[in-house]
């Protein structure tokens, strides 16, 4: 698979990355072994860009399909939620301890929010020490939110950005509101002409883009400004439709049977606001015993009403 490399950073990788969140715990819960052989087969076919977090609790499935010592130029992208400086510092030495590295090669902030930079400046600190101290290669952030990207064009010590955009304009914000695509495009050409190395993530919206597949990847692959497309993964399968898009061997009017996806809720990014279960047309959505939403499959008709309107992206299918 062609490579690239992330703005100034010198770090190469591939023009596609593996996502692992879809396999582990916060949604198929795969077995670690059968994870690992994804993540193995992905790397045998060209990726290696790997993303995970702190928070997906994936690290086993990544440290597995490694222990061999197969692969040599695997570049690996971790993240914390932390917004403290010792929170963040402890999660950089848990991902050193658990991914069998000394060094990471990019640790980011996690998800940052409209006005988060300044609640989160401890966390940043960390980052900056942690490249300082040869801990880590490349610092940056990940954001849904366009003020955010913005900012981080201008950003001195930070390296790469993270962010979410696909063609539909799903789960990109702008403070409490909703954004569009071209806003979020005009970051990112920011960063990109500031030097950050910049990989999108959401091509497929959390999996309701999914059945306009040629569609969704068309649009970020054609945006020059982006280095990479970290695409999440839970089958061998998928990554044999991706190397078949980029090679062009797809047929044009091929698109993955998603008939048997389900709306789910992901209850770690959930926050209980109400906005899917408001829009649901047949009243399957409804708070559980946590108070988090719920979908009752047996009434979900998968119009998909509920996924544009989440402002954090917890609603997805798989």
């Amino acid at each position: 698979m062609k490579r690239t490399t992330l703005g100034r950073t010198c770090i190469e990788v591939s023009i596609a990355g593996f996502g692992v969140l879809p396999i582990g715990p916060s949604q198929l819960a795969l077995p670690v072994d059968e994870g690992a052989e994804i993540i193995k087969y992905a790397f045998q076919n060209g990726i290696n860009f790997i993303d995970t977090a702190e928070y997906y609790r994936a690290y086993p499935y990544i440290s597995e399909a490694l222990k061999d010592g197969e692969f040599e130029d695997i570049v690996i992208c971790s993240k914390s939620l932390s917004a403290d400086y010792n929170g963040m510092m402890d999660a950089i030495y848990e991902a050193r301890k658990e991914l069998h590295r000394d060094v990471i090669d990019i640790f980011l902030m996690h998800e940052v929010r409209s006005g988060q930079l300044e609640e989160r400046k401890g966390a940043w600190e960390a980052l900056k020490d942690a490249k300082k101290q040869g801990l880590v290669r490349a610092i940056g952030l990940s954001t849904h939110h366009v003020d955010i990207a913005m900012s981080a064009a201008s950003m001195t010590e930070l390296d790469v950005v993270f962010p979410l955009i696909n063609y539909a304009s799903l789960g990109i914000r702008k403070g409490n509101q909703f954004a569009t695509r071209e806003e979020m495009m005009e970051s990112i050409q920011a960063c990109h002409a500031a030097g950050k190395g910049v990989f999108s993530m959401k091509a497929f919206g959390g999996g309701g883009l999914t059945g306009n597949y040629q569609e969704a990847l068309n649009y970020v692959f054609s945006q020059p400004e982006i280095d990479s497309v970290m695409i999440g993964f839970g089958k061998t399968a998928e990554v044999d439709d991706l190397l078949a898009y980029l090679d062009g061997s797809m047929a044009k009017d091929y698109n993955p049977d998603v008939s048997k996806k389900k709306v789910h809720i992901n209850h770690e990014d959930c926050e209980g606001c109400g906005s899917c279960k408001n829009a649901c047309p047949a009243g399957a959505i409804y708070w559980g015993e946590n108070g988090l939403a719920e979908v009752d499959h047996d009434k979900c008709l998968t119009c998909g009403y509920c996924s544009p309107v989440c402002p954090v992206r917890a609603v997805i299918m798989y």
